[in-house]
């Protein structure tokens, strides 16, 4: 039933009246009566007889004949759930997108043409996969309808969506389907036109939450009707139905973007990598970078590498040089503190006499996101809520960046200066100054008001936030990266795994050495940036998961936070039947006044750890206890 109460996740026996009895079959909505309400309701199976001995209640309708939840999936949103220390039904409305009658009703092309799923396709080129030995292998075990599971670094410069369609398009080949997530629109347009050049058109569907109640929900009854055997799309694709599942696959696990932010907070990773164990499909995580959660598949045996040789990185990286190393303090003794250091603005201008464009990645949007006071240094904040204060132009006046409102006479409570500097820069105020820096030059910005897809291959300064970096034409000539302090200082855990993160997919635009250089205003001592500069992502990984296997921090070890009111956090957690061997970390403040508490357990205890606190949960909705806790098993942050 769909009911937010933890202690009801459970199925329920009901009778089917006899004039339901062809429409009622698994996988379809329903509605029935329960403690005298009337609440909906999936139909998971059929028997001819119950376990139950008391007197059963019949099913009041059948919302739609529609069997959208397939069996697979069902089985799979049980797993989640219990993965997540969840309830089905919130699984169950990430998985199946509210019905839209109407789309519902739409008349079905009973003798589909050779475009569609049943058009055979060709054998798929291997030497896009040429420069990874291991490459070919992959296609022709998909091909075969074997399950491989690997984990791809792809090289610089590489068309990951080109490979991904290789990939797809040889499981399609084997008779079977694909599910691929990728974090953005973005990302999925591109995956969307290689798909269509590989397959053809209509073979696909794009699944994603931007589409639209209308759209989307066309497109899972394309997917659930087996019309398409391929679904690609953002994390709303990751329980998408697909027939003979052979092949799950994600872009960039890194990405925040794959993690949901309702309840059970599931990753489209990890539903993946389970969903790909009980279909027994195989399995392809890809990206530039590397997390500790992949390091931690290959280091267990569960997936096999596929990377290419050191000879063939260097060939396709272009030239790494750090900022803050001895022998470029040497000749420029102002790289420690400048944010455009010599090193940085040559490499930018030889580029521009190349008539070739440069990438500047800038951590924070905006013009500047943070100021202070100039006499004192003290941060500026709001006189009502202590938010920062932001600076929204060069003639704007501060205002609030938590509750908006405006600063005009802002005094600096410490000295009671009024003049103030710019604490962080973001995106607006570094185009504004290379701009003045290089005067006759076209600059252009990407980032949150407006993302780029591309950009001409002319002389051109690029300034984008992380996650908006056009391709240019040919490659950039050279890429900038500013600002490393504010990713390396974060407080979290995956702070030097998402700055060598980010850092890689903009480096990974520039052309080859000699014509492309990148430059990263960070120390070059650091780990993050010794593994920028060798183009070896598997070395940071491995290094991060044994730092963290050491420490006993995630993926190492599985962790729950239990967040809320102190009395209510406390009495979940008395309440819970932890393992033995469970160590209760905290309690750390968290927003608006609440607690963080996180639960450690070895990764062998994990089902136990999430079956106590599901268990806890469910006593507490019993009893109808007033405040509410959230439960994250294995959040992104734990700080």
């Amino acid at each position: 039933m769909d009911v937010p109460l933890a202690h009801l996740d459970r199925p329920f026996d009901y009778l089917v009246p006899a004039e339901l009895d062809e429409v009622a079959v698994p996988g379809t909505r329903v509605k029935v009566r329960f403690a005298g309400q009337l609440v909906d309701g999936w139909l998971l199976s059929r028997a001819d007889d119950s376990g139950h001995t008391g007197r059963l209640a019949y099913l009041e309708k059948v919302v739609s004949p529609e069997p959208v939840l397939a069996p697979e999936v069902a089985r799979l949103a049980r797993a989640v759930a219990d993965r997540y220390a969840g309830s089905l039904a919130d699984v169950l409305r990430l998985a199946v997108p509210p019905r839209h009658a109407r789309v519902e009703k739409e008349p079905r092309d009973e003798h589909p043409t050779p475009t569609v799923a049943t058009a055979e396709v060709e054998a798929v080129d291997p030497r896009g996969w040429r420069d990874y030995p291991t490459g070919p292998p992959l296609l022709r075990a998909l091909t075969d309808g074997r399950a491989p599971r690997a984990v791809w670094s792809a090289l610089p410069g590489e068309d990951w969506a080109a490979r991904y369609a290789d990939a797809v398009a040889a499981t399609v080949a084997g008779g079977r389907g694909a599910v691929v997530v990728v974090p953005d629109a973005r990302d999925l347009d591109r995956l969307d036109a290689a798909l269509t050049a590989v397959l053809g058109p209509g073979r696909h569907v794009s699944l994603t939450a931007a589409l639209g109640p209308a759209r989307r929900y066309r497109a899972f009854l394309a997917a659930r009707r087996g019309e398409v055997p391929v679904v690609i799309g953002t994390r709303a694709a990751m329980f998408a139905p697909v027939d003979r599942l052979g092949l799950v696959a994600i872009w960039d696990d890194g990405d925040d973007l794959h993690s949901e932010p309702r309840a059970p907070y599931p990753h489209a990773r990890d539903v993946l990598l389970t969903r790909a164990q009980l279909a027994e499909a195989g399995a392809l995580l890809g990206g530039y970078a590397r997390t500790a959660e992949t390091q931690l598949l290959l280091e267990t045996g569960w997936a096999r590498e596929v990377v290419a040789d050191r000879a063939t990185v260097r060939a396709r990286i272009p030239a790494i040089a750090p900022t803050g190393d001895d022998p470029q303090l040497a000749r420029d003794p102002g790289a420690a503190t400048a944010r455009l250091p010599s090193l940085a603005w040559t490499a930018a201008r030889d580029a521009i006499r190349q008539d070739l464009p440069v990438l500047v990645q800038v951590p924070r949007r905006g013009y500047l996101p943070s100021i202070s006071c100039a006499e004192c240094r003290t941060p500026a904040r709001c006189a009502h809520c202590a938010g920062p204060l932001a600076l929204p132009s060069a003639g704007g006046t501060p205002a609030c960046r938590w509750c908006a409102r405006v600063a005009a006479a802002y005094a600096c409570p410490e000295c009671g200066g009024r003049r103030l500097r710019a604490a962080v820069t973001g995106a607006r105020r570094t185009a504004e100054e290379l701009g003045r820096a290089f005067p006759g030059v076209a600059v252009r910005t990407s980032g949150r008001e407006e993302v780029l897809t591309d950009v001409p291959g002319g002389a051109a300064l690029v300034v984008a936030t992380p996650g908006a970096e056009p391709v240019a034409e040919g490659g950039y000539g050279a890429v900038l990266l500013l600002d490393s302090w504010a990713l390396l200082t974060r407080a979290d855990l995956r702070a030097g795994e998402e700055a060598l993160r980010r850092w890689l997919a903009a480096a990974a635009l520039a052309r080859p050495a000699p014509a492309g250089r990148v430059v990263v205003v960070a120390d070059g001592a650091l780990a993050p940036v010794q593994a920028l500069l060798r183009w070896d992502a598997a070395w940071f990984a491995g290094r991060e998961l044994a730092e963290r296997r050491e420490l006993g921090f995630p993926p190492a070890v599985r962790m729950a936070s239990v967040t809320g009111l102190a009395e209510a956090v406390a009495d979940l957690l008395a309440a819970a039947r932890l393992p033995d061997d469970a160590e209760v970390l905290g309690p750390v403040p968290a927003e608006e006044g609440r607690e963080r508490m996180l639960v450690r357990v070895p990764r062998a205890r994990a089902a136990a750890l999430a079956e106590a606190l599901h268990s806890a949960a469910g006593a507490r909705a019993a009893r109808k206890a007033a405040d509410p806790v959230r439960l994250q098993v294995d959040p992104l942050s734990l700080f």
